[in-house]
């Protein structure tokens, strides 16, 4: 079964720093466009989710037709407000593990 993940680092001011579209399906041109559409309709779900739990993983917080946002929140002590995260090696990883995981 072919399968495609976006997967997104959000800043805590709502400003991605990291994208990847990942998996196996057929790519779609304006997939990428709907998924960040759906990505950021979800961040209002997940700053209130935040007051209300300590968990970090907050699993499944939205759908939308057969897409399904699941959120891990963190905190990395050594983000540098307003940077991008752009480590090849980071984007290497990331995309082995969809591969192995997808």
């Amino acid at each position: 079964m072919a399968s495609t993940a976006c997967f997104m680092i959000v800043s805590k001011n709502d400003i991605p720093i990291y994208e990847a579209e990942v998996g196996t399906g057929p790519k779609k041109e304006d997939a990428a466009h709907q998924h960040q559409f759906i990505l950021h309709a979800a961040l209002d779900i997940v700053q209130d989710l935040a007051w209300t739990t300590s968990a970090m993983n907050l699993k499944v917080v939205d759908r939308f037709d057969d897409l399904l946002v699941s959120v891990y929140t963190l905190l990395n002590p050594l983000y540098v407000p307003g940077s991008r995260i752009t480590s090849s090696h980071f984007d290497t990883k990331v995309r082995a593990l969809a591969r192995k995981y997808l």
